[in-house]
């Protein structure tokens, strides 16, 4: 049995909408060169063979886990249900750049209402903050002798499970997502950070360590606006 559970969360790289290109969709985005580099870096800080390599069914986030996949081909890899927070769903149309949504954006938050759902495609925050608590159950039940676990992923969705983790909301209300909210603007994952979660065996959950970009050393870094799709 191993002493304790290592979860590394670790945001895509640069994407075209990233970039400021128009995407189709959220879903759609792929990898910009620079993206390609980061993730190329991201995969050469593994010091050792992870048990696990989680992605994201997005484009963005299964070019990012390939290099990691290549790396390690006898490490299994899985999609799991870790994709972006999609609230805008229609009006995050085919061919707009984040720089046109961001009136839409602005205007979901303004609305801070945790249940509403856009359209058919869109996701609310409850769903959003339930998909966190199925992510983390299920980490939680993986085998004991499990090792590292890799998940590509992407950065609101890390902050969900940062927040989620420190307030321990289950249920929220408007309070909780306008706190939420406010924790955007607070914390920043660029892309191809590596968020750290660690469990020690016994009846505590999930702890967080704090994640870095160091071994993105000599490669441009970029910030993402705290409620952006990306």
């Amino acid at each position: 049995m191993v002493d304790a559970r290592r979860v590394w969360m670790i945001r895509h790289g640069q994407s075209e909408s990233n970039a400021g290109l128009p995407t189709n969709g959220p879903a759609a985005a792929p990898l910009t060169e620079r993206g390609r580099d980061q993730a190329v870096r991201t995969s050469a800080v593994f010091t050792e063979q992870p048990a696990r390599i989680v992605s994201s069914p997005f484009v963005r986030a299964r070019q990012t886990a390939e290099e990691t996949v290549s790396r390690f081909p006898a490490t299994p890899y899985e999609e799991w249900p870790v994709q972006e927070f999609t609230y805008l769903g229609a009006l995050h149309a085919a061919r707009t750049t984040n720089a046109q949504r961001q009136p839409h954006i602005a205007a979901y938050w303004e609305r801070n209402e945790p249940a509403y759902v856009h359209g058919d495609t869109g996701e609310s925050f409850v769903a959003l903050i339930a998909r966190v608590h199925a992510f983390l159950d299920r980490l939680a039940a993986l085998p004991d002798d499990d090792g590292l676990v890799a998940v590509f992923t992407h950065g609101l969705f890390m902050k969900a499970v940062m927040w989620t983790l420190v307030s321990g909301v289950q249920a929220p209300d408007a309070r909780d997502m306008r706190a939420f909210r406010g924790f955007l603007g607070a914390c920043d994952v660029p892309n191809c950070a590596i968020v750290e979660l660690w469990r020690p065996n016994g009846a505590y959950g999930f702890r967080l360590v704090g994640g870095g970009v160091t071994h993105l050393a000599g490669a441009p870094v970029e910030s993402g606006s705290p409620a952006a799709l990306d």
